[in-house]
């Protein structure tokens, strides 16, 4: 020590620490008012930055009151350096801390208002995260007078061999950043693989997709196989969609009539039933003469994937009980079997009785 310590030193020491544990509570209380008031608008990025702070404000106030009372002490000056050394390195980490989530939200509000979903890609909020944080860890070492070259030279060095170890990992890595690039697959989309599985687009993460199957089921898709398979993506280019139903009726009916009943039974299913598009224009379109029936196609617009099962279980529901009441009749095929002796002779199909 230069000069003894005094009880001067004791107590401007001491209003410096109060001052800053004072300015810390003062600030967390305004701040806490500013995230009540965030709270209100419709831009979520302030709520992010709000939170943020308040978590590296009061640790700055902590650590420039901090500061302030190692200033007036008489301490030696090495001990002083160690002690301005360890209040930066707390300062930078909050600091450091605080950005991280702060560009990491901001990047999750970014993807969820492309995307329109809840759900994020949470292969850019860990990417930036990471990134972040390397950048803080960096400035700590620069700080305590390590030098980086050495290291930034062995993670060059080492890095080839990092790559051959983890190809499997680096490749699911950088699927998942060309997908998300590309915009063929966002979070909340509904795909099917050429393999079979299909749901909703849960997550993108660095390694894997996670898909929310229609039961609920989630299925884990490497990032790697799913930029390889085949993939239908009903959500785009838009997300409504159309929806073809297979009808047959018999062959004495009158086909305008038919045609008739039909779009009526369409128009009602269409303005009542949640989910369907009633401003799409429907199509009936008769394309069969078949063994036992005249087949048709109904044309009906849904507004996402999930909609069709319900409009198609009401659209046929309504249409089988308006046929029974306009006296339009559905027959169903059947075959008669023909015994002889010593084989089994099968005729032509034939109609059978209608449907009830």
């Amino acid at each position: 020590m230069n000069r003894a310590l005094t009880v001067d030193d004791l107590v401007l020491a001491s209003i410096a620490l109060a001052a800053g544990l004072l300015l810390a509570f003062l600030s967390r209380g305004l701040l806490r008012w500013l995230a009540k008031h965030a709270k209100r608008t419709r831009w979520s990025g302030d709520d992010v930055v709000v939170d943020a702070l308040r978590t590296v404000v009061p640790w700055a106030a902590l650590a420039g009151g901090a500061a302030a009372a190692t200033a007036v002490l008489p301490l030696t000056k090495t001990v002083q350096h160690h002690t301005n050394q360890c209040l930066q390195v707390l300062l930078i980490f909050a600091v450091t801390v605080s950005a991280a989530r702060v560009i990491a939200g901001l990047v999750q509000s970014v993807t969820q208002s492309r995307s329109g979903v809840a759900g994020s890609a949470t292969i850019f909020v860990n990417i930036t995260r990471v990134l972040v944080l390397a950048i803080g860890f960096l400035v700590v070492l620069q700080t305590l007078g390590i030098s980086i070259a050495p290291l930034l030279t062995a993670l060059g060095v080492g890095g080839l061999a990092v790559a051959l170890a983890l190809q499997d990992t680096l490749a699911n890595l950088f699927a998942g950043i060309h997908i998300l690039a590309s915009k063929t697959v966002q979070p909340g989309d509904y795909i099917q693989l050429s393999s079979g599985e299909e749901g909703y687009v849960v997550d993108i993460n660095w390694r894997q997709t996670t898909v929310r199957q229609l039961s609920n089921n989630l299925v884990v898709i490497p990032n790697g196989q799913l930029a390889k398979t085949n993939m239908t993506n009903y959500t785009r280019p838009e997300q409504r969609l159309t929806i073809l139903v297979q009808v047959g009726v018999a062959y004495d009916s009158d086909l305008d009539h038919v045609e008739r009943v039909t779009h009526e039974v369409i128009a009602e299913t269409m303005t009542e039933i949640t989910g369907a598009v009633p401003e799409h224009e429907p199509a009936i379109r008769f394309h069969t003469f078949g063994d036992s029936r005249i087949g048709f196609t109904v044309i009906l617009g849904v507004g996402e994937f999930s909609d069709q099962f319900r409009i198609k279980h009401e659209f046929i529901k309504r249409l089988h009980r308006r046929y029974r009441e306009e006296g339009i009749r559905i027959p169903a095929p059947a075959r008669t079997v023909a015994l002889q002796q010593g084989a089994v002779v099968i005729p032509q199909q034939r109609a059978g009785r209608d449907l009830p």
